[in-house]
């Protein structure tokens, strides 16, 4: 089953959202996330990444960097940009891009069940990262950055979405980068009653994005022994349907001291080749490579594609193992420095415009991962490889802060 809890949510007054919410921590660097808050003293990057606020060249670990986004969330508290509502409820939450449009239900989901594998998982995690998000939430006291659950798509719930959300929205905006983001409260007993029989019935809840932010929950969950609200951990969690997974592509370094037609050829016994093919692949199993200007369509031999195991089938996978270890001699992609990744949200032209400035030597662009294939990897307890998902949109920091 999968338990999951309504909460009393700290949201940002809905004329002030606009200007509070901000993008995920992870997804920017410090000088980005300084230029994004310019001007802008609600910025919750103030919160999320506090080093900003702080002089140049701070370690962005140092305990005063935490101190910094305890004080910044406090004020916003006091001077009343966010407020805590004053019964727990459900929340609904409603993104849209372009065409593409989400709305996932915001609760506190369960620390134990993640602990006992219920809420499944098909990333490793890396232990500095964890211990960051441990340190931001235990001084803020609070998870002011979602995970992103999914689970396999019922009608029921659907109906009880679409019925709450036929309703004008508590909070409304279009962010800066087009995605237009909406809120809604439940807090009627016998909805919020409904949506967790619902969700009572489900075998599991899989994460789609937030390993880091569940694992940070679990930690403090076994600290605290589940003492206040330590026991849930806030999520948002959408229909596996209504997911929109782009790709995450890679850029090289080097050539690994190979010449680009020695390397050519070598792609050639992995890949058939065409010259001039898209920049953006158009099917699993097809890969884009640029290189001295030229985009080449790479498709993997029919012969390799026999894997029993669903992760050894993934373009990410086959990519690693049988072109970035041997030809370029990326061993570990998760800690090589020769190795980049660019997410699908920048499209295939900043793969041309890293190589084109040297930056980078030679790109390749993916298909991307269904999320039928991580559902499929996480119910087998196997592990995707690093970088093999980019969920779009992204979930707003500080649209909703789970107070412990």
């Amino acid at each position: 089953m999968a338990t999951i809890k309504p909460f009393a949510a700290l949201r940002p007054q809905a004329a002030l959202a606009g200007r509070v919410c901000e993008l995920p921590y992870d997804v920017m660097s410090s000088n980005e996330a300084h230029a994004l808050a310019a001007g802008n003293q609600l910025s919750f990057l103030y919160v999320s990444k506090p080093e900003i606020d702080l002089p140049k060249g701070t370690d962005i670990y140092a305990p005063r960097v935490y101190a910094a986004g305890r004080e910044r969330f406090q004020r916003l508290i006091r001077e009343g940009a966010i407020r805590q509502d004053a019964q727990p409820g459900f929340y609904l939450y409603r993104q849209i891009l372009g065409q593409h449009s989400q709305v996932g239900i915001v609760a506190g989901a369960s620390c134990q069940e993640y602990l006992d594998g219920f809420i499944k998982k098909h990333e490793l995690t890396r232990v500095d990262k964890e211990d960051d998000r441990v340190r931001h939430i235990e001084a803020v006291n609070a998870q002011t950055g979602p995970a992103f659950l999914t689970y396999r798509t019922v009608p029921t719930l659907d109906a009880i979405v679409a019925e709450k959300t036929a309703g004008k929205p508590d909070v409304d905006f279009t962010a800066p980068d087009g995605v237009r983001h909406s809120s809604w409260a439940i807090f009627d007993a016998d909805t919020i009653q409904r949506i967790q029989a619902e969700f009572a019935r489900l075998p599991c809840l899989y994460i789609a994005d937030g390993h880091h932010r569940s694992a940070a929950a679990g930690r403090i969950f076994r600290k605290r022994s589940g003492a206040g609200e330590s026991a849930t951990f806030l999520a948002v969690i959408f229909p596996h349907r209504q997911m929109q997974i782009l790709p995450y592509h890679r850029v090289l370094q080097d050539l690994n001291r190979l010449s680009a037609d020695t390397l050519l050829a070598r792609l050639g016994e992995v890949f058939e080749i065409r010259p001039g093919g898209p920049a953006q692949p158009e099917r699993p199993h097809q890969l884009g490579f640029f290189l001295r200007g030229q985009w080449r369509s790479l498709t993997f031999r029919k012969s390799l594609l026999s894997a029993p195991d669903p992760v050894d089938r993934l373009d990410v996978t086959l990519l690693q193992k049988l072109v970035l270890q041997p030809l370029f001699g990326i061993e570990d992609p998760r800690t090589s420095k020769r190795i980049n990744f660019v997410g699908g949200i920048r499209g295939t032209g900043e793969l041309e415009r890293l190589v084109k400035r040297g930056e980078y030597a030679c790109a390749f662009s993916l298909f991307p991962t269904s999320i039928d294939d991580l559902m499929a990897i996480a119910d087998a307890g196997g592990l995707m490889p690093p970088k093999s998902t980019w969920f779009e949109p992204k979930l707003r920091d500080g649209m909703f802060c789970h107070l412990l």
